[in-house]
């Protein structure tokens, strides 16, 4: 991939990292620092990419957790790997219950909407297929980290102090171990200012020390049973102890030469494969054209509302993901792009906010790694004693039985959180992610899109201007987006809207590696407190 690498078109003041025997791109300098660390201590990248993904429980709690869900796709030996360890909602958690208590739609904070937890028994099954180090040692960092403190990042501080907002209005005793884990005298932390958690520090070493099995079947477990049973959750010890993840083959597309792969659904990775596959079949895009994103945004529309409509589980699902990634289904979408913004629909079937890690090693083994708690810190319940913030992925379940993500027992519902890879041929190209939940998609999309079209460096593909399509013909832009873009999109059509603030647009993460010398090239995201470790 000929890039130039000197001559930056956009304004970051960051450059590619280049690293020849390690590196980890990530949203929290500490974690990356903590996944070199384990590399020098004999791991290879997926020992690192557990203890980043551990530290970033505790050094990044706004967006991550124990409590949360997690998604990998792993490069080993020339082979790509894929795991979901996405969670299922509680056997007692029915729409009719739900109905019961008085919600017409899923609630987005409390009991509720927690599902079984994945995070756990991601980082032990990864340490247990291809991890050189224990579980116990790759979590030492984090478990430092929780007991010692560390202080607040600016990026950090700002989400942490608008959770606290948000959960302070929130009624229930189940809110209350939330504040006593994450507020300093009984207010968020400011930046700068020292925070630990004790219980955080035990609940990962008991982790570590048995293989996760604690979170699922000892005694975090029966923590967890008896605080859902007090406060009237769903969620049980039999849930927990059921729990297994799933290795999984990746889906991809070609793009232009290129294979990008995402996880198969229950994941929203799919539609930035639509997206692609959509806007490879319209004009040769070119730099900086109105035409060209007008039909990047009308592409990416038309792969959210099938993919919106129809991603839950496989099994659920009305249509195939096969079908759905066809070349032959882009060809048929396309034809209602037009010259002006459309609504999007749904194809008609026949009747019948996360945290983002890449890591690579000098053996060429690259993880693409990313978990979540879901919109911040997620359900704003925290189980006393355990420092485990539980996420609310069950928040994106329909109540309406006719839709495929309907809820039900037992059922994983439609995840935003997604990892992306690239590779051409044979050879890996590398990990990268835009984490951030329904930009993540499309932050994948424009990524690639800046890559392979525009050959931009892995620090200027995430560095430029971004767009989000919102709904209908809303659009939101940076605030670097060029203007005479924006007033050409809007002459479209298109419902624009700038945003000053750049925290909705996604923070992202790249290593690509080159295959003829190994030489890793990183690029942060300047949206956030990111940093690229290398060794």
């Amino acid at each position: 991939m000929k890039v130039d690498y000197l001559n930056h078109p956009f304004a970051s003041k960051r450059h590619t990292v280049f690293a020849k025997n390690g590196m980890v791109a990530t949203s929290q300098p500490l974690a990356a620092q903590v996944g070199i660390e384990i590399m020098k201590k004999g791991g290879n990248a997926i020992d690192a990419a557990i203890a980043t993904a551990a530290a970033l429980t505790v050094l990044e709690p706004t967006s991550n957790g124990i409590g949360g869900d997690a998604f990998a796709i792993v490069w080993v030996k020339g082979e790509i790997y894929g795991l979901n360890a996405s969670g299922p909602s509680p056997e007692l958690l029915t729409a009719e219950a739900v109905r019961a208590l008085g919600h017409e739609q899923m609630p987005r904070l409390g009991l509720v909407p927690v599902t079984v937890p994945g995070v756990p028994a991601a980082w032990a099954s990864l340490s247990k297929r291809f991890g050189k180090l224990s579980l116990k040692e790759t979590l030492e960092p984090a478990v430092r980290y929780a007991e010692e403190g560390y202080p607040l990042t600016p990026i950090l501080g700002k989400y942490w102090k608008r959770a606290y907002e948000i959960y302070k209005k929130q009624e229930g005793r189940e809110f209350e171990a939330w504040f006593e884990t994450f507020c300093i005298d009984g207010k968020a932390p400011e930046i700068g200012e020292v925070w630990r958690s004790k219980d955080h520090a035990d609940t990962l070493r008991k982790i570590g020390e048995t293989g996760a099995r604690s979170f699922y079947e000892g005694e975090l477990a029966d923590k967890i049973d008896k605080f859902m049973v007090e406060h009237g959750g769903f969620l049980r010890k039999s849930d927990l102890a059921a729990y297994q993840v799933e290795w999984v083959k990746p889906i991809s597309t070609n793009y232009r030469g290129y294979d990008v792969w995402e996880i198969p659904p229950n994941g929203q990775g799919m539609i930035a494969l639509m997206a692609l596959n959509n806007f490879e079949q319209l004009d040769p895009p070119k730099w900086q054209s109105a035409e060209t994103i007008h039909q990047q945004i009308e592409s990416m529309k038309l792969a959210f509302a099938d993919g919106k409509a129809f991603i839950t589980e496989e099994a659920d699902m009305p249509i195939s993901t096969e079908l759905l990634l066809s070349k032959e289904h882009a060809l048929y979408r396309v034809k209602e792009i037009g010259e002006f913004a459309i609504e999007p629909k749904p194809i008609e079937l026949a009747k019948s906010g996360t945290v983002y890690l890449a890591t690579a090693d000098s053996e060429g083994n690259m993880v693409s790694y990313i978990q979540s708690n879901y919109m911040g810190f997620g359900s704003g319940v925290v189980v006393p004693g355990t420092g485990i913030a539980l996420q609310n992925r069950g928040a994106d379940f329909s109540l309406d039985e006719n839709h495929p993500n309907y809820l039900k027992p037992k059922k994983r519902t439609y995840n935003t959180i997604i990892p992306g890879f690239l590779s051409k041929g044979k050879d890996a190209v590398g990990p990268f992610g835009v984490m951030g939940g329904y930009m993540q998609p499309q932050g994948h999309y424009q990524v690639v899109i800046n890559t392979v079209d525009y050959l931009l460096n892995p620090q200027a593909a995430l560095d430029a201007p971004r767009w989000q399509w919102i709904s209908g013909k809303k659009v939101h832009v940076e605030s670097e987006f060029p203007n005479y873009l924006a007033q050409a999109l809007q002459r479209k059509g298109h419902e624009i809207e700038v945003l000053a603030d750049p925290g909705s647009f996604g923070r992202g993460q790249i290593i690509w590696r080159n295959p003829k010398t190994g030489v890793l090239a990183g690029g942060t995201e300047s949206r956030t407190d990111g940093m690229v470790a290398a060794w």
